[in-house]
């Protein structure tokens, strides 16, 4: 269901998500968000999210649900108390495959910038076991599934 896998990453009801190596940030130029790549940033020279400032990122890890398996995203704790807040867009139906999980994220700082590389522990997956498998699976439904980077919405 998760590739790759690393057993260290599990938590007693969750596993451990790490960042990606692409955002999409803001520009002034343009309404749509620019991909950038922060795979050279290292936690002492990270890519910093101003205050206030919105991105998208995307997990390290890529995901294959069963259509009997659905899970959520949330933000780690300590993400959070550094400032750095989740929109709660985070559900995965049964049936999501072949893609990384876009995250919303957004610096809630006023004044301070929070730092942010490949490879950051960033959230925690929940998993979920279906009573039933879904009349309909996101395979069939959904628009996010084969997204292998961040992805602005499509809808």
């Amino acid at each position: 269901m998760v590739v790759p896998f690393d057993e260290e990453l599990l938590n007693p009801a969750s596993l451990d998500l790490r960042l990606g190596d692409y955002l999409m940030v803001e520009s002034i130029y343009s309404p749509d968000l620019v991909r950038i790549n922060i795979a050279d940033k290292t936690e002492d020279d990270p890519f910093m999210l101003q205050s206030g400032e919105f991105c998208l990122a995307e997990t390290l890890e890529l995901f294959n649900l069963p259509d009997d398996i659905s899970c959520q995203f949330v933000l780690k704790s300590s993400r959070a108390r550094d400032g750095l807040n989740h929109l709660l867009a985070g559900w995965c139906d049964p049936g999501w495959n072949g893609s990384k999980l876009t995250l919303e994220l957004k610096n809630e700082r006023l004044h301070h910038a929070l730092p942010l590389w490949p490879g950051l522990k960033i959230g925690q997956m929940v998993f979920h076991m279906m009573s039933n498998v879904p009349m309909k699976s996101y395979a069939e439904t959904g628009h996010y599934n084969n997204h292998l980077t961040v992805m602005p919405s499509v809808a």
